[in-house]
């Protein structure tokens, strides 16, 4: 989405150019390789040029950013789950010791 509203809105951003040249060339380069399970460049380079060319470039709170938009989807998530009456999900807590004999059993 953030590709295709690059693509749509704007037009001459030297580094947007960048980032949509990567995306086109890279995963072919990549893929001839033929060792890589996913060459695609990380969504962050699309979300940081969009960022910076609307201004924002305090780049400490880009990972802020990320994190905020993944808890609103997690959020988001749960505020339908309880409309639908779906049950509520509670994951198990794990420990040190547990996870540590967790990775024993899996040696062996």
């Amino acid at each position: 989405m953030q590709a295709e509203f690059a693509k749509m809105y704007i037009k001459n951003d030297d580094w947007v150019n960048l980032v949509t040249q990567c995306y086109r060339v890279i995963p072919t380069v990549l893929g001839k390789v033929g060792k890589i399970k996913n060459p695609w460049p990380n969504v962050d380079a699309h979300s940081g040029v969009l960022l910076r060319h609307y201004g924002f470039d305090k780049y400490d709170f880009y990972t802020v950013l990320f994190g905020m938009s993944r808890t609103i989807g997690c959020v988001s998530h749960l505020v339908w789950s309880r409309a639908l009456g779906l049950a509520i999900e509670r994951p198990n807590s794990v420990d040190m010791d547990s996870l540590k004999k967790l990775i024993e059993k899996a040696k062996k």
